[in-house]
């Protein structure tokens, strides 16, 4: 196949093809060879991905026999495998280091919490995975100069050292260790018997210390070649020569490339092209060439500038999208997949944001155009994912209703049989629960409701099934899997048992497999607590997706930064371009820093950088580009990637090669798109509502209603007609906040609990017993389930305390509990209306008047509020003076007061009895409903609101916002 001396090196420019020219290249140096000669090529590519498309290419030509086809991390020749031993799974690794970096921890637990365990020995695997392939003993780490850093170093070495153990002579390798080990073998054979066929290392940049070994040995082969992709041939000579320091140039997307060349003692004028194809762009690979210089020598656009090509020409091909916001991003970028769909172009998204890619996804849905996602689906967003996480969580914490919801609604949950039922109880169940207030359901209540609903054998099995999972103590890993599994099959099963369809389909096959795995390895976990569990599941499922391509477009795609070199499309999108997104900020390393890592010979923090910078110059290469950024995330304003930074710079600073007009025309094509994006999304125009006022016809009109909702009749009509004439109310919290509602109905239970006492042991006024009704009552967790707000709840009655029962002697005094939380009702029989009410406490005196008392755990309505708006207790008093609340039977109403509870201002706020008086406050109220028993009469939204600011039950139903306080309200008749 090679004619000319080793090293070879050849090259593909940046935007072709890599696969199809790479097939070419081959297919063109095997011309006039027999058939089997291919075959005797071994071809070693960087990915499974670079392989399924090396074989698509030759499967698209004509017939012949393949190359073996090896990826770079497969380096064991066959006749080697019984003599190396099996590379150590990485859970099996990971599960070990969890325990001992725990009993690390156990010994010293300043070095670390608890919950990280998992997340320092998953660092731990991953140094120890790189120190083994970069070859890099556990001495030399401990070796290194550390005389400049602080206590940290103590610390992270105490954690390195848990690794000593795995470089011993027996320990068995990890996959990095079995990679150096492997190619050891080979190189070491390749040196007295160098293989017949030709080697051909092609695709990879040679990042890892051996991947780029190898690369530099198939180099030296006598039939070997290494073809490296998006190679730049227009950065001149003295800048590969100033490639030389990882710490300052390592981020550059060249500098691998420089450090081969320098090995091999090549430069680049002896690297060759693979094949005669010339790259779509070669005037836009220059440009980008010189803008991604080192950055100490950008001082070289001053003098190269000049002589670039004309630049609106070079740029043409590129539109540059700045939107304001990812949605509008996504949203263009699905605009311009979909038009390439339409015309049969193909087209890649490249961008690491998964985000991004999922809205993309999102908005190409609406289209019906599923595209070829590299990347899947996390595992832990799957449905069966999803449900195994819940049920983890079921060992750490008490079942909440929340909780036990979320599992009864998922899709998977009872998926065996009768599903249909099974979700009819769960309703019934929700609506149970919020009406008791349910925050933690107990067995005996569920029970009891499934006997009352002849739901008994559905509500014994969520008790058996759900409940009394919380486990204390630490158990073994396998354990925990085992209850696991078991109780995921038997929620997912139901009654009848089985495991329902847990494991069907894709999702559920991949989710089992990492159980099944997991169950396989756990006999090298520790034991461990419930959340520590959790914790280590949700991180194992996290590392896996699901992959289905099955019904995606096969023209639009989108791929990962890596993968760019993989794919040629017409259309390459680069999406994301925002600093810390892409590229990536390297992560902090919580063992090295960059000078320990470069001293130590392990990989930098800035080779994902420099990765990154390949894959950019590589996919902007392409025929048509896109660079397309958000200029402002969900929080904050975002900085342009370093690469679109100085792409912008370069353009801006070069008048005279007409820069400026470039970019004005790339941002005006990105304009246009965005343009679309906003006509596509712009919403249909419709007419505002009108501020409502709703009249029903009379029989439907309420013929009963609570003193309480007279307020509401009064400011908001379009409440009452909401909630008694549509029967519309607003569903009870699942899990009830402790809100003023809450602490309202709490607090009435404290005074009739402390006032009932009180009226029969005299002594008990005091504010001790005071406080011990309210640890009665607030204090038990079946009442008010967060300790929290018990506390506060207490403390706030607390400070009230001695006021309430120095003034309660007063009221005492003055007249004598008689009637407690008393239902009354009183009714206008010439309007066939009636009016109900609940006193919180009525006194009768000795000369048989009686005092009303309303308590508030706020502030109480001012005297002119009550007048107005506010008449709950002038209407109680009114239905008194008529009877209304029998069998008490007062001469007269004596006082109306309300009694406000507000910790920092507690007063007595009465009822102005004398400027309205209850017979004036019953006629007031009788022409109130007569007004509203004329058909003509509407009940209008928002009518006398306290303050415009205020929220009503109902506004989203009377579609407030397209209409405000200040329109006229339509009158609306409904026959």
């Amino acid at each position: 196949m090679f004619n000319t001396p080793g090293p070879r090196l050849f090259h593909l420019p940046c935007g072709v093809d890599f696969p199809a020219e790479l097939v070419a290249g081959l297919r063109g140096r095997m011309a006039g060879q027999p058939p089997e000669a291919m075959a005797r090529v071994t071809l070693f590519v960087n990915s499974d991905r670079m392989r399924k498309a090396v074989r698509a290419a030759f499967d698209s030509g004509p017939p012949a026999l393949l190359p073996r086809i090896r990826l770079v991390t497969d380096l064991a020749d066959p006749l080697d495998m019984a003599d190396l031993p099996q590379a150590v799974p990485p859970l099996r690794r990971r599960l070990e280091l969890a325990g001992l970096v725990a009993r690390l921890i156990a010994q010293d637990r300043t070095l670390a919490a608890r919950a990280a365990v998992f997340d320092l020995a998953d660092s731990l695997a991953t140094l120890l995975d790189e120190m083994q392939a970069e070859g890099v003993p556990p001495e030399i780490i401990a070796a290194l100069d550390v005389s400049d850093q602080s206590g940290h170093w103590e610390r992270a070495l105490r954690f390195i050292t848990i690794v000593q153990q795995y470089f011993e002579a027996d320990a068995e390798p990890d996959a990095g260790g079995l990679a150096r080990m492997a190619l050891d073998r080979l190189l070491t054979r390749w040196q007295t018997a160098p293989p017949e066929g030709p080697v051909v290392v092609a695709g990879s940049t040679g990042s890892r210390g051996t991947t780029h070994a190898l690369m530099r040995a198939v180099a030296c082969l006598p039939q070997g070649a290494v073809v490296l992709p998006g190679f730049d041939t227009h950065m001149p000579e003295a800048v590969w020569q100033g490639l030389t320091d990882a710490l300052t140039g390592e981020d550059h997307p060249q500098f691998r490339y420089a450090k081969l060349m320098r090995d091999l003692e090549l430069g680049p004028a002896l690297v060759a092209p693979w094949t005669a194809m010339q790259a779509p762009a070669p005037d836009r690979n220059r440009t980008l060439s010189l803008a991604l210089r080192p950055a100490p020598v950008t001082h070289q656009w001053l003098a190269e500038g000049p002589d670039l090509p004309d630049l609106p020409q070079a740029m043409a091909g590129v539109t540059l999208l700045e939107a304001p916001g990812p949605r509008d991003e996504a949203t263009a970028i699905a605009l311009r997949l979909r038009q390439a769909a339409e015309r049969g172009e193909s087209a890649a998204l490249i961008t690491p944001d998964r985000m991004l890619t999922r809205q993309v996804t999102s908005a190409l849905d609406r289209w019906g155009i599923v595209p070829d996602d590299s990347a899947g689906i996390p595992a832990q967003l799957t449905a069966p994912g999803r449900l195994l996480r819940h049920v983890a969580a079921l060992f750490a914490a008490p079942l909440s209703a929340e909780a036990l919801l979320t599992l009864l609604k998922h899709p998977l949950c009872h998926s065996g049989a009768d599903r249909g039922p099974h979700l009819l109880a769960t309703t019934a169940l929700e609506l149970r629960i919020r009406k008791k207030g349910w925050a933690y359901p107990r067995p005996d209540a569920l029970r009891a409701w499934g006997v009352v609903s002849e739901r008994a054998d559905w509500a014994d099995w969520v008790a058996d099934t759900f409940l009394d999972h919380r486990t204390a103590g630490d158990l073994p890993l396998a354990d925990w899997v085992e209850r696991h599994m078991a109780l995921a099959e038997g929620i997912a099963g139901g009654p009848a048992g089985g495991s329902g369809t847990l494991w069907n389909e894709a999702a559920g096959r991949l989710v089992r497999r990492v159980m099944d795995d997991l169950r396989a390895e756990a006999g090298y976990g520790a034991e461990m607590t419930a959340r520590d569990y959790a914790d280590i599941f949700g991180a194992v499922l996290s590392r896996e997706e699901l992959r289905n391509r099955d019904a995606s477009h096969p023209d639009i795609r989108i791929l990962g930064t890596l993968e760019a070199r993989v794919m040629g499309s017409d259309l390459m999108i680069l999406a994301g371009l925002a600093e810390g997104g892409w590229p990536d900020l390297p992560g902090a390393d919580p063992w090295l820093n960059r000078k320990m890592r470069a001293d130590a010979g392990l990989l930098l923090p800035e080779r994902r950088v420099g990765l990154s910078a390949h894959d950019f110059q590589q996919a902007a290469g392409a025929r048509e580009i896109w660079l397309s950024r958000a200029l402002k995330s969900d929080d904050a304003e975002t900085v342009p990637s370093r690469w679109l930074n100085r792409l912008v710079n370069l353009l801006s600073g070069l008048p005279q090669r007409d820069g400026p007009a470039a970019l004005h025309q790339m941002r005006a094509r990105g304009a246009d798109w965005l343009a679309l994006a906003r006509a596509s999304e712009a919403p249909i125009p419709t007419p505002r509502a009108p501020r409502p006022a709703p009249a029903p016809p009379l029989a439907a009109r309420p013929r009963e209603l609570p003193v309480t909702a007279i307020r509401k009749l009064i400011r908001d009509p379009y409440a009452i007609y909401a909630r008694y004439i549509l029967g519309l109310r607003e569903l009870d919290p699942l899990m009830r906040p402790p809100d003023a509602l809450l602490r309202g109905i709490l607090v009435h239970d404290v005074m009739d609990r402390f006032i009932k006492e009180t009226v029969t042991q005299p002594d008990r006024l005091t504010p001790e017993s005071l406080m011990q009704a309210v640890e009665a009552v607030i204090g038990d967790p079946e009442n008010l389930p967060s300790p929290t707000t018990r506390i506060l709840w207490a403390a706030r009655l607390g400070r009230v305390a001695d006021w309430f029962t120095e003034t309660e002697r007063a009221r005492q005094a003055q007249a004598t509990p008689a009637g407690y939380e008393i239902e009354g009702k009183a009714g206008i029989p010439a309007l066939g209306f009636t009016l109900t009410a609940k006193a919180d406490r009525i006194d009768i005196d000795d000369r048989g008047g009686a005092h009303l008392y309303d308590y508030k755990t706020g502030a109480a309505p001012t005297p002119p509020q009550q007048e107005k708006f506010d008449k709950q207790l002038l209407l109680e008093a009114a239905m008194l003076e008529q009877g209304g609340f029998a069998p008490l039977a007062p001469r007269h109403v004596a006082a109306a007061t309300y009694i406000s509870l507000a910790p920092g201002d507690p007063k007595e706020v009465p009822a102005p009895l004398e400027a309205m008086p209850p017979a004036d406050v019953w006629r007031d109220f009788t022409a109130l409903i007569a007004a509203y028993a004329d058909a003509a009469k509407g009940y209008t939204a928002r009518r006398a609101l306290q303050k415009d600011s205020d929220r009503a039950d109902y506004d989203h139903l009377s579609r407030f916002g397209e209409w405000d306080v200040t329109d006229f309200p339509e009158t609306q008749g409904m026959d």
